[in-house]
């Protein structure tokens, strides 16, 4: 089959299109033929070794298609059936990829594949940041950076369903619109506005009780500068590098706030906990409250091209490969 393979760490020119062999499943392993595969930064921070895996090694951890074969033991699936996952061990930058039962969910009716592929990592990240770490509640209003990324737009869409007021914030102005579209109050950019300022301004001075950064380098000082006392920073990314060091007492001096790195690794950590969230997900999906943007489709030999169109902070939405 075919696969995306990186040999050492680094840009995108480091990934390669090359052909593997694909063993059988072992015991409760699944063969997933793709049908679509998701791009995530997380994959990016894998490629660059941010995140280090050994190499050489495979990329991407969300695609959805369909069972091929299953390994000893399994007997949650079956060969035929639709499936996704988004917490799998590297490799799903591929034709097919050998994935443990216990990470995949099955698709229902009316979830199409690329919908599935997009949505998954993303959508459930959402999850997890809105009502587990920490639960928004009707009638807040709170601060998501990356308000037209793939996760910012399910993040507007879901929080306004919740009944919360969402200050997003964007890299350029021609991102404005779209964010507003998908259920941000307000949106500031990034590289123009005194985004602290207009924030602490729109909360009456007082701050937001929770800022959701994916960001990291260039926004977590600021975030902090943006939260109410007691209020929850929590930190879900590094797309600009990661945050440097600092010393816990600026938590103190900036209103005793909480500091929280969350994964969605460790929220859905049991088979019961990644279909719980992912029915939560889906069910937003199918009742419309959440409408899943595929703003970008790139071939799985033009998986370069779809780094270095996420790196250049010009895609909005979610990024998809087809194999």
């Amino acid at each position: 089959m075919k696969a995306i393979r990186i040999a050492k760490p680094g840009g995108p020119e480091v990934l390669v299109l090359q052909d593997v062999e694909l063993p059988a499943p072992g015991p409760g392993q699944v063969t997933v033929r793709h049908k679509a595969i998701g791009v995530n930064f997380i994959d990016t921070y894998h490629r660059s070794g941010l995140y280090k895996l050994p190499l050489p090694a495979g990329l991407g951890t969300e695609a959805a298609g369909v069972v091929e074969a299953v390994g000893e033991g399994v007997t949650a699936v079956k060969p035929g059936e639709r499936v996704a996952y988004c917490t799998a061990p590297v490799g799903a930058y591929a034709e097919a990829h050998n994935v443990p039962a216990d990470k995949l969910v099955k698709l229902p009716d009316g979830i199409d594949f690329d919908t599935a592929a997009a949505a998954m990592l993303k959508g459930l990240t959402v999850q997890y940041l809105l009502k587990q770490t920490y639960a928004v509640k009707k009638g807040q209003t709170i601060l998501f950076h990356s308000a037209a990324g793939g996760v910012g737009l399910i993040a507007g869409q879901w929080a306004k369903h919740l009944g919360v007021t969402v200050i997003g914030t964007v890299g350029s102005d021609d991102k404005i619109e779209l964010a507003k579209a998908n259920g941000y109050g307000r949106v500031l950019n990034l590289s123009q506005d005194e985004w602290v300022a207009r924030v602490r301004e729109w909360t009456g001075g007082e701050g937001v009780p929770v800022v959701y950064d994916s960001v990291g380098k260039d926004t977590f000082l600021g975030s902090l500068d943006c939260l109410a006392v007691r209020g929850m920073m929590v930190s879900f990314g590094n797309s600009s590098g990661a945050v440097p060091a600092f010393e816990p007492g600026t938590l103190a001096g900036k209103g005793s706030l909480y500091l929280t790195r969350p994964t969605l690794f460790h929220y859905a950590n049991t088979h019961p906990a990644l279909q719980a969230m992912a029915d939560d997900l889906f069910g937003m999906i199918a009742g419309g409250a959440v409408k899943i943007a595929i703003n970008q489709r790139f071939a799985l030999a033009d998986a370069r091209a779809a780094h270095e169109a996420l790196h250049s902070r010009k895609t909005t939405g979610a990024t998809i490969l087809i194999p």
